[in-house]
């Protein structure tokens, strides 16, 4: 008995498997975005839902392979229920008119292969085993592929288990038995699916999402595609309705570029002024224009928030650099007295290692050095190390007050070893005392450099 119902099962599933039809050609699938007033917009594809805002490319004509526009738009300004509905049907009609014939084939092919190993198999618990499991399979098609084809899948799970009893009972067991597999169906489509936008619906959603925007370029952007469509598509469009929406349309974009202009010469100009401000340290104007920047903004109909935003933040930043040079400019006016005192201080100093330099150029370049010029570069030394020491720079300058010091120190050795090589007739050595001559020549340089720039009133950068 059970032989003979799996048979049947086997030539059932076969006819339900030839019955199929041929899938659909085209995989696009227009979505659609439902807005609070009851309009919408078409999605080529699924949008995607990032924050607040709704991101989705929108076909702006009709037809096969149409241009698609990148449209971004504010969340909430969205139906969710209704959009989420039309969705989850677009979704199963996709499904039903592309792919659900194959995945049907695939499963029948399952099953019947199933039923063909159970001819073959001669152990009637390794038989019910394999009939449970695809019944357990086919049971969970279904509800995971959009309840496609379920009446013919009820009918073979019927079939299933009157031959899962047959096996049960034939096996000695129970022939009834409770099943936890149990076919759920599906409710039928949410949403009634729309057709494909005409032509002057395209351009009209164009138009929708252009006023919808809060983007000035994607605003421009979409009324230039509208623009596009309607001479693209005009021998399609009613001719009135052509040359109203084309007037307005092109109004709307000349007031979109005017716009641009108006607010790009107000970035320009005001941000001339900004730096001016900025490189005189005058806080008080910068902050005033920013105040001016708000009120022209109003005066325009805040229509380029992006704009006027990047806008002061330019302006902040000028600010912020007006206020680190006035805090430095005032800074060095309460310590332009100490720094004179101590330029004062460090004049001898500074003479005298000008003083070495001519015969510090000569260690270094191997050119030859007196006996009388070594032990002049000593004494001059020793006189730049004990003035420079009874001097107590300022705070900033303490660096490089030390760097001075030791640029006269290597200097003194530069000297002392030119004297060594010169009397061992070593090159070598000579050589190490040119390193030690190019050395103090370079750390002088770098002293007198650091106290130049630190004693120098602050400038703007």
């Amino acid at each position: 008995m059970h032989r003979r119902r799996l048979a049947g099962a086997l030539v059932v599933l076969c006819l339900l498997t030839m019955a199929r039809v041929a899938a659909a050609a085209d995989d696009a699938t227009l979505f659609r975005v439902f807005l609070k007033d009851g309009s919408s917009l078409s999605s080529y594809g699924e949008f995607a839902r990032v924050g607040d805002r709704v991101v989705f490319s929108m076909p702006t004509s009709a037809g096969p392979n149409p241009p698609l526009h990148l449209v971004n738009i504010n969340a909430d300004q969205i139906d969710w229920d209704k959009t989420n509905r039309y969705t989850a049907s677009a979704r199963a009609t996709h499904y039903l008119n592309t792919q659900a014939d194959n995945d049907y084939a695939a499963l029948s092919n399952e099953i019947a292969q199933t039923l063909n190993d159970v001819a073959l198999t001669t152990d009637p618990a390794r038989r019910l085993e394999i009939v449970e499991r695809a019944r357990k399979a086919l049971a969970e098609w279904p509800p995971n592929h959009f309840n496609y084809r379920a009446a013919e899948v009820r009918q073979m799970l019927s079939m299933l288990d009157d031959a899962i009893a047959d096996l049960r009972a034939s096996s000695g067991g129970d022939k009834f038995a409770l099943n936890f597999s149990a076919f759920v169906e599906l409710p039928p489509l949410q949403e009634p699916m729309l057709p494909p936008p005409t032509p002057q619906e395209a351009i009209e959603q164009t138009l929708r999402a252009a006023r919808l925007s809060d983007s000035a370029a994607e605003r421009t952007s979409l009324l230039t595609a509208a623009l596009g469509s309607l001479d693209h598509d005009a021998p399609s469009l009613p001719s009135a309705w052509l040359d109203t929406t084309r007037r307005a349309t092109r109004s709307e974009l000349d007031a979109e570029v005017a716009t641009d202009r108006v607010y790009q010469n107000l970035t320009a100009t005001t941000l001339a002024v900004a730096q001016r401000q900025s490189k005189a340290a005058d806080v008080r104007g910068l902050e005033q224009l920013l105040q001016r920047i708000h009120e022209r903004d109003a005066a325009l109909g805040a229509r380029r928030p992006d704009a006027v935003a990047a806008l002061l933040t330019a302006v902040k930043t000028e600010l912020d650099a007006a206020r680190k040079l006035r805090l430095a400019q005032d800074r060095f006016e309460l310590r332009k007295a100490d720094f004179h005192k101590y330029r004062v201080e460090m004049t001898d100093p500074i003479d005298l290692f000008a003083r070495l330099a001519p015969r510090l150029e000569d260690i270094k370049a191997l050119a030859g050095s007196t006996p009388a010029a070594l032990a002049s570069i000593h004494s001059v030394v020793t006189q730049i190390v004990k003035k420079a020491t009874a001097i107590v720079p300022p705070e900033e300058l303490k660096t490089a007050h030390a760097l001075l010091i030791s640029a006269a120190q290597l200097a003194d050795n530069a000297a002392r070893i030119r004297r060594e090589a010169t009397l061992a007739g070593d090159m070598a050595r000579a050589w190490d005392a040119s390193s030690a001559a190019a050395g103090a020549l370079l750390l002088e340089g770098r002293a007198r450099s650091d106290m130049q720039a630190l004693m120098r009133a602050p400038q703007p950068r």
